[in-house]
C-alpha cells in the first residue's frame, strides 16, 4: 500500500475539490460540538442508545447524507450527457460515478430509511417498549454506517467502484480491474449486509414475540405486516450476498477463479448470484413503502384499509414471487427459450398481487373524507407514476421484446419510476407521517406539498424522456454520444429535470430547518390515526407506553378513541429498560478500519483489527448487563408533565 496509490484520486480536480469539502465541514462539525461541549451528550444520548426511535433517527440522518451524495453523482451524470460530446466527466470517472451512485441510492439511501422507519413505527405499532435485541440493533446501525463509510472514502483514497452497481464478472475481476475500487465495493456490501440481516433477524423475533396482549397477526398494523414479510426475505436473500461478495473477494484478493472466465470459474454465475439477492432486495425496499402507503392512505381517507386480508395474501405472494424472477435481469445472455419463458411468466405473474394492491387503496379511499396532506399526497402522487413503471415492467417481462429494450435507457427509466414513486415517495411520506412520534410537531405543510410538486413534475422531465431516448437505441452507461445521433434535446430535458429534483430535495433539507424554527408543538395524534403508535404522547418517551395496551381488534386505537377509552388506563408498575452500549459503537470503528485495511491488502493491521472485533464479541458473550429499572413515581411524573404540556393522549 503505498501513499501515491492511495492518494491517486486527489490528482483530479473535482475530487480535490470535494475532499477540501469534508475536511472543512468536519472541522465545523468538530468546532461546533467542542464549543457548545456537546460531545458528551452526542456520545451518550445518540452514539450509544439502544433507544429503537433514536436508532432510528440516525439510520434516516445516514439514508439523508446519502442522498445528498448519491444525488450529487446523478447531476454530474445527467450535466455529462445533456449536451453532445461533452468534457465534464471523462470515461472513468463517469464510471465511478454510476457505479457508486447506483450503490448508494440502493443500499445506503433506500434500506437505511427503512430501517430507520421500521424503528421508529414498528415497535410502537404493536406495543412494545423496544426491540427484541437492543443492542444488536445498535450494532446492526454501526455496520451500515461502516459500509457507508468504506464506500464514500474509496473515491478519495484509491478510487471507487467502476464496474455497475452490478459489479458483473469478468469487468470487476482482476485481470481488467486491478485496482482497489472494487476491493471496496465487497467490504462495503458485506460488512453493512452483516448489520442488515441482524436486522432481519431482529424485527422477525420482535414481531413473533413482543406483541401486545391480545394482537393477533392478523390485528397487526399493515406497515408492521410489511416489515414481517420484508424481514423474512431479508434473511433469506442476505446470506446469498454475503457468500458472493466472499467468492468476489477470494477471486479478486487470493486468486481463486468462482467467476473467472478460465480454469473451470464461470462469470454467469456471479450475475445469477447476484440477482437471486438482487431482485428480492427490490422488493425489500418496495413492500415496506406498500405497507406505509396502506397507514397513510387509511389514515387520511377517515376509512379503515379496504381488502386487509387480501393485502396480507397479495404480499405474501410479492414476497414468494421475489425469488423466482432473477433471470429476467439477462434474457439475452443466452438461457434459451424455454429457460426465458418460464422467467417471463413468473415475472408478469407478481403483477397480479402488485394489482391487487392499487385496487384496494383505490377502493380504501372511495367514499372517504379524504384529506390531502403532505404524506397523502405522495401516496396519490404514487398510484399513477408507479403504474407506469409497471406496466413497463411487464413490458420488459417479455423475452423477445426485451432483446429491443436490454441495456437501453428504456430499462433504466423503467426501474425509476418503479424505485422513485415506490420507494422515495413512500419514504417521504412516512418521514412526514412519523416525523411528531420523534419530535412533537409536524413538519411545515406549505413547504411539504411545494417539495411534493416540484418532485412529482420534476421526476416526470427527468426520466419520462428516456422511454423515448431507449426506444430509439440510446445504451445505458454511455458517458458521451455524437450530435448526429440526435439525443442531445431530450437528454438536455432530462437534465432540466434532475435540476428540479435537486430543488425539491434542498425544500425538503429546508423544511427541516423551518419547521425545528417555527413549528408549534402538538399534542399527541396530530393526524387522528388509526393505530396503535399514536397512543402514546408525542414526542414518544423512551418506555414508549406506560401502560401495555390490550388489542381486542384490528384499529383498536381508532376505536377507542371513539369510545372515549384511554388504552393506557391502568396500574403503573416499574418498567425495565436496557442500558446504552458503548461496545457496539467501537466494534463498529474496528470493522471499518478492518474493513479498510483488508481492501489495501495490509493483513498485519487487518489482522489487529479482527481481533479487537472478536475480543468485543467474546466481551459482550460474557457481560452481565441487567439493565436498569424506571421506577412508578418517574413513570407517573413524566406522564403528568406530557398531560399538562400536551392534553391527554388521543385527545382533539
Amino acid at each position: 500500500m503505498s501513499f501515491d496509490a492511495i492518494v491517486a484520486p486527489l490528482s483530479e480536480p473535482m475530487v480535490f475539490g470535494t475532499f477540501i469539502g469534508i475536511v472543512v465541514a468536519s472541522l465545523a462539525v468538530v468546532i461546533g460540538l467542542t464549543y457548545f461541549k456537546k460531545w458528551g451528550w452526542l456520545y451518550s444520548e445518540w452514539l450509544t442508545t439502544v433507544d429503537h426511535k433514536r436508532i432510528g433517527v440516525m439510520y434516516i440522518f445516514v439514508a439523508i447524507i446519502m442522498l445528498f451524495r448519491g444525488g450529487v453523482d446523478a447531476l454530474l451524470m445527467r450535466a455529462q450527457t445533456a449536451i453532445p460530446e461533452n468534457g465534464l466527466l471523462n470515461s472513468a470517472h463517469y464510471n465511478e460515478i454510476f457505479t457508486t451512485h447506483g450503490l448508494l441510492m440502493i443500499l445506503f439511501v433506500a434500506m437505511p430509511f427503512v430501517i430507520g422507519l421500521m424503528n421508529v413505527a414498528v415497535p410502537l405499532q404493536i406495543g412494545a417498549r423496544d426491540v427484541a435485541f437492543p443492542r444488536l440493533n445498535l450494532l446492526s446501525f454501526w455496520l451500515t454506517v461502516a459500509g457507508a463509510i468504506l464506500i464514500n472514502v474509496s473515491f478519495i483514497f484509491g478510487g471507487s467502484p467502476n464496474a455497475g452497481w452490478t459489479g458483473y464478472f469478468p469487468l470487476s475481476g482482476p485481470e481488467y480491474n486491478p485496482g482497489v475500487g472494487n476491493n471496496y465495493y465487497a467490504w462495503s456490501i458485506q460488512i453493512s449486509g452483516f448489520g442488515t440481516l441482524m436486522t432481519g433477524i431482529n424485527f422477525i423475533t420482535t414481531i413473533m414475540k413482543m406483541r401486545a396482549p391480545g394482537m393477533t397477526l392478523m390485528k397487526m398494523p399493515m406497515f408492521t405486516w410489511s416489515i414481517l414479510i420484508t424481514s423474512l426475505i431479508i434473511t433469506c436473500a442476505f446470506p446469498v450476498i454475503t457468500v458472493t461478495m466472499a467468492m468476489m473477494t477470494l477471486d479478486r484478493q487470493f486468486g481463486t477463479k468462482f467467476f473467472a472466465m478460465s480454469d473451470g470459474g464461470m462469470d454467469m454465475l456471479y450475475a445469477n448470484l447476484f440477482w437471486v439477492w438482487g431482485h428480492p432486495e427490490v422488493y425489500i425496499v418496495i413492500l415496506p413503502a406498500f405497507g406505509i402507503f396502506s397507514e397513510v392512505i387509511a389514515t387520511f381517507s377517515r376509512k379503515n384499509l379496504f381488502g386487509y386480508g387480501s393485502m396480507v395474501a397479495a404480499m405474501v405472494v410479492i414476497s414468494t414471487l421475489a425469488f423466482l424472477v432473477w433471470a429476467h435481469h439477462f434474457y439475452t445472455m443466452g438461457h434459451g427459450v424455454l429457460t426465458n419463458g418460464v422467467f417471463s411468466i413468473t415475472t408478469m405473474l407478481i403483477a397480479v398481487p402488485t394489482g391487487v394492491k392499487i385496487f384496494n387503496w383505490l377502493l380504501t379511499m372511495r367514499h372517504g373524507k379524504i384529506s390531502f396532506t403532505t404524506p397523502m399526497l405522495y401516496a396519490l402522487g404514487f398510484i399513477p407514476i408507479f403504474t407506469i413503471g409497471g406496466v413497463t415492467g411487464v413490458m420488459l417481462a417479455m423475452a423477445s421484446a426485451d432483446y429491443q429494450y436490454h441495456n437501453t435507457l428504456f430499462l433504466v427509466a423503467h426501474f425509476h419510476y418503479v424505485l422513485i414513486p415506490g420507494t422515495v415517495f413512500a419514504l417521504f411520506a412516512g418521514y412526514h407521517y412519523w416525523w411528531p412520534l420523534i419530535w412533537g410537531f409536524r413538519l411545515n405543510e406549505k413547504l411539504g406539498k411545494a417539495a411534493f410538486w416540484v418532485m412529482a413534475i420534476s421526476f416526470n422531465v427527468a426520466f419520462f424522456p428516456m422511454f423515448i431516448l431507449g426506444l430509439d437505441g440510446y445504451a445505458r452507461r454511455m458517458y458521451t454520444y455524437s450530435a448526429a445521433t440526435g439525443y442531445g434535446p431530450l437528454s438536455m430535458v432530462s437534465f432540466i429535470g434532475a435540476l428540479g429534483l435537486a430543488v425539491s430535495f434542498i425544500l425538503v433539507a429546508y423544511n427541516i430547518y423551518y419547521s425545528f424554527r417555527y413549528a408549534k408543538r402538538e399534542g399527541s395524534d396530530p393526524w387522528d390515526a388509526r393505530s396503535l403508535e399514536w397512543c402514546v404522547h408525542t414526542p414518544a418517551p423512551n418506555y414508549n407506553f406506560a401502560v401495555i395496551p390490550t388489542v381486542t381488534r384490528l384499529d383498536e386505537f381508532w376505536f377507542a378513541k371513539k369510545e372515549g377509552r384511554d388504552l393506557q388506563a391502568g396500574k403503573i408498575e416499574d418498567i425495565h429498560m436496557p442500558n446504552n452500549s458503548q461496545s457496539a459503537f467501537w466494534q463498529g470503528i474496528a470493522m471499518t478500519a478492518w474493513g479498510f485495511f483488508f481492501v489495501w491488502a495490509e493483513w498485519i493491521p487487518a489482522a489487529i483489527f479482527l481481533v479487537i472485533t472478536l475480543a468485543f464479541m467474546l466481551y459482550r458473550s460474557f457481560q452481565k448487563d441487567d439493565g436498569y429499572h424506571i421506577h412508578v413515581a418517574e413513570i407517573e411524573e413524566t406522564e403528568r408533565r406530557y398531560d399538562e404540556n400536551g392534553g391527554l393522549r388521543g385527545a382533539k
